[in-house]
């Protein structure tokens, strides 16, 4: 599943779409950015509630390619800002973190 299949399939706003639409190899979600650091794998999604540059940041350490912001926080335009130069999609549902966690891990293992 890529990026942009993955936003259609749960109804999510792409607000950073300056991105390669790459398969996604999984998703790791924490609100915690040090452990993101330590358990994040390449080339996956980080699903948070964390609208802030620093995500942006950290999902650059770890070679993550989307990060998908839950419960429809705002995000400020210096985090898509900083997304945009690292070409890390930034997309955005009103759904809360567990149910996107379910939806894509049900995609991603079908």
């Amino acid at each position: 599943m890529t990026i942009s299949e993955a936003a259609a399939v749960l109804g999510a706003e792409v607000l950073q779409d300056a991105f390669e639409d790459a398969p996604l190899s999984g998703a790791y979600t924490s609100d915690l950015l040090s452990d993101v650091m330590a358990n994040a794998k390449d080339g996956g999604a980080l699903i948070t509630i964390q609208a802030h540059k620093n995500t942006v940041a950290v999902a650059t350490l770890v070679n993550i390619t989307a990060i998908i912001i839950c419960n429809n926080r705002p995000v400020p335009e210096d985090m898509i800002a900083s997304a945009r130069d690292e070409g890390i999609a930034v997309i955005r549902t009103r759904e809360n973190q567990y149910t996107v966690s379910g939806k894509l891990w049900e995609l991603m293992h079908q």
